[in-house]
């Protein structure tokens, strides 16, 4: 009997060892093809979004240098913008980048030559290509030309306060899109089709949606009044495991 329950112990432990490393095996694997399942692999704008893709790029915040090579990793047209230092210390950029269509079909933003902070940026690359025309494509049967805007940088507080902390839009590292204009000319805008119920709401609300993976804060018109006209964008650096907001 003793030697029956070492065998059995010895078979047991064989197995879990060799469960174990083909759980290696997997978990090498996935790193190696889709690190964007975990929160510890580097972040790489090739890569499709996943749950921790908007921390990453949130994150980027506090390593400029990082930001930019990732635009420059695949081959962004976007370049860095000349620093702003304004009279108000709290506003102002230093490692912001100027957004550049990258070839005649590119999706363009309007008004051009808009500035934001790098980390906006790089999310704006993903939002574009795994949001923005994958949904536009589906719902509305073609492609987005433009993006219309009101804007990144303003120096101001928050909801346009004369006291009280500084909005994100301070440091450009906000945008609001107001709306959209298709391939075939045809706009569609936050203010006018967000309650339409028709496939123009459904995709506002879809850009929203996947938003949401790769920004700090979104906030659309379902959050209140002051959005009714616009989605709002953020990358505010709360942490690792700091509070993101998509209402």
């Amino acid at each position: 009997m003793p030697d029956r329950r070492r065998i059995g112990c010895f078979l047991l432990l064989a197995l879990l060892a060799v469960a174990a490393w083909f759980g290696w095996r997997e978990y090498q694997r996935l790193v190696r093809e889709e690190p964007e399942l975990f929160p510890w692999t580097p972040l790489s704008l090739s890569d499709p979004i996943g749950a921790f893709t908007g921390r990453k790029l949130a994150a980027l915040g506090d390593n400029p240098a990082r930001c930019q090579a990732l635009l420059e990793e695949i081959g962004s047209n976007d370049r860095t913008a000349a620093p702003r230092r304004p009279a108000e210390a709290a506003c102002g950029y230093a490692n912001a980048v100027e957004l550049r269509p990258a070839g005649k079909d590119a999706l363009r933003y309007t008004p051009t030559k808009l500035v934001t902070a790098c980390p906006v940026a790089a999310a704006l690359v993903l939002w574009e290509r795994d949001v923005v025309q994958p949904a536009a494509e589906r719902l509305l049967g073609e492609r987005v030309a433009s993006v219309d805007h009101y804007g990144s940088y303003s120096c101001r507080r928050l909801n346009g306060r004369g006291e009280g902390g500084f909005s994100e839009h301070a440091t450009a590292n906000a945008l609001d899109v107001a709306g959209f204009r298709l391939a075939s000319g045809r706009r569609i805008s936050v203010l006018g089709d967000w309650n339409d119920g028709g496939r123009d709401a459904a995709f506002l609300h879809a850009a929203r949606d996947g938003a949401c993976d790769l920004f700090a804060t979104v906030l659309s018109p379902d959050y209140n009044a002051a959005h009714a006209d616009h989605l709002h964008f953020d990358q505010a650096v709360r942490g690792a495991t700091g509070w993101r907001g998509c209402r």
